[in-house]
């Protein structure tokens, strides 16, 4: 099933459209649909298709000719092997003189890994030969730093070919629903909650019905035959070499550790040593790390998971390992996971509530800076913290998220005019109340005469 993604397909196809010779490169984090959204490009078109390996050149360069041979001589036994990549690449040119061609490579930095000359024999063979074609040539790749690094930059022998380049990110929380249009909003943000977006993850979560959550958690998180209870540990082997430190950052993070020094002190690593892994996992976007708007401060940054199943998943399993391996899955989710969920609910509906005001929401004016703010009270000399921040110039959005069972009442609103009023370079101020329950009467009167309040409940957000 495809879906979320028909705006990259869209500007894809516009680029195809005008036949003229194109380099794309579609990069972005693992299982986040780069494949899927190039074989929809790709369905009616002429393709060759190349998975690279992580393998040697030499069975790079066998299956490239194979692939190479099957897609140019369909009908033929002809298995000839190409002597070199630039042979490959010759033959290719010449097909693409006689019709148009899409020519992808998926997972390049596994060829260019087996063999280092490879990109610059495809910027000479681009150069020289494909870009007298009408070809169209999609390098597909998985590892951020390399793609970003050794395709996209300028120390590149590629840079300055391609002629359009596709960052796949995570679907935001709306387009994650399209994979489950008949579900309730309740339960489509609760799958988000899991998954983060990931195509992959929401497939795999393989949730049916809206009462069907548990037992999806159970059957494909939970237990050990499950398939995504298996995912952040692979993931961290195919990406990276000490898997167990990083395991213990992420573990730090899980559990509430957010500020560097916390982290170092929660997983014995010094300072700079845990800034250097925390980068890394950034750098997967594992984790990320924020900064409280509004703020001229340099030194509140926070880390956070922002893998919603890397996050998930360091909250429920690693604590409940010993039952979850004596075959105790559903025991785990009825006394641990369940009775959590809301609570883990909330922090990541104040995530949906920022992109809801980003991508649909119709707004008062159109602010230049949204998210969270956190910091001192000068009067009481206490912490304080807003759940949402918009602003540009002098206009600003105050906004509170609350995912809890209850509906929302007065005294949620007066407490957000009360952080509100710690801001005083802001001449407007209009005060956003996000629910996922419904408000009390009390809040919906008040927002029949106070035309600076508004009240969105999740129905609205997944409807907007």
């Amino acid at each position: 099933m495809f879906y979320g993604r028909e705006q990259e397909l869209k500007k894809m196809n516009l680029l195809y459209d005008s036949n003229d010779h194109h380099l794309i490169v579609v990069y972005g984090r693992r299982r986040v649909g780069k494949t899927t959204l190039i074989g929809e490009f790709c369905k009616d078109k002429k393709t060759l298709f190349f998975p690279a390996l992580e393998s040697t050149a030499e069975k790079n360069l066998k299956v490239f000719s194979r692939t190479i041979n099957r897609s140019i001589y369909p009908d033929s036994s002809v298995n000839s092997e190409y002597a070199s990549f630039d042979d490959a690449f010759t033959m290719i040119a010449e097909t693409a003189k006689k019709e148009r061609l899409v020519f992808v490579i998926d997972e390049f930095p596994y060829l260019a890994a087996s063999d280092s000359s490879v990109s610059s024999v495809l910027q000479h063979a681009i150069d020289h030969k494909l870009s007298k074609t009408d070809i169209f040539v999609i390098l597909c790749g998985s590892s951020m730093s390399f793609m970003e690094n050794q395709v996209l930059g300028h120390n590149s022998p590629l840079y300055g070919r391609r002629t359009a380049q596709f960052r796949i990110e995570p679907l935001n929380y709306l387009k994650a629903a399209e994979a489950h249009p008949y579900l309730s909003p309740d339960t489509n943000a609760i799958i988000y909650g899991i998954t983060g977006g990931i195509p992959h993850y929401i497939n795999k979560l393989a949730v049916k019905n809206d009462n069907d959550v548990g037992n999806a958690v159970i059957q494909n998180v939970l237990e050990r035959t499950g398939y995504l209870f298996e995912e952040p540990a692979n993931l961290l082997k195919q990406e990276l070499r000490e898997p167990a430190t990083y395991n213990a950052i992420i573990a730090a993070m899980a559990g509430g550790a957010s500020r560097l020094n916390d982290i170092a002190n929660r997983t014995s690593l010094e300072y700079a040593v845990c800034s250097k892994y925390l980068s890394v996992l950034v750098s997967l976007d594992i984790a990320g790390k924020k900064v409280p708007v509004y703020e001229t401060a340099k030194n509140k940054t926070l880390y956070y998971l922002k893998d919603n199943l890397f996050n998930f998943w360091y909250n429920f399993i690693p604590d409940n390992m010993s039952q979850i391996v004596a075959g105790n899955a559903e025991s785990v989710y009825k006394y641990e996971v369940e009775p959590q969920i809301d609570h883990y609910m909330g922090i990541l509906f104040e995530e949906i509530c920022r992109q809801y005001m980003i991508y649909y929401a119709d707004l008062p004016f159109r602010i230049k800076e949204i998210g969270g703010w956190w910091g001192g009270n000068p009067e009481t000399k206490k912490q304080e913290e807003v759940d949402i921040i918009a602003f540009s110039g002098k206009n600003a959005i105050f906004g509170e998220c609350k995912w809890r069972s209850e509906r929302t009442d007065l005294s949620v609103l007066n407490e957000l005019k009360r952080k509100a009023s710690l801001f005083r370079g802001f001449e407007k101020k209009y005060y956003y109340l996000f629910s996922r329950s419904g408000f009390t009467s009390g809040v919906i009167s008040e927002a029949e005469q106070d035309d600076s309040l508004r009240l969105i409940t999740l129905a609205e957000i997944y409807d907007p």
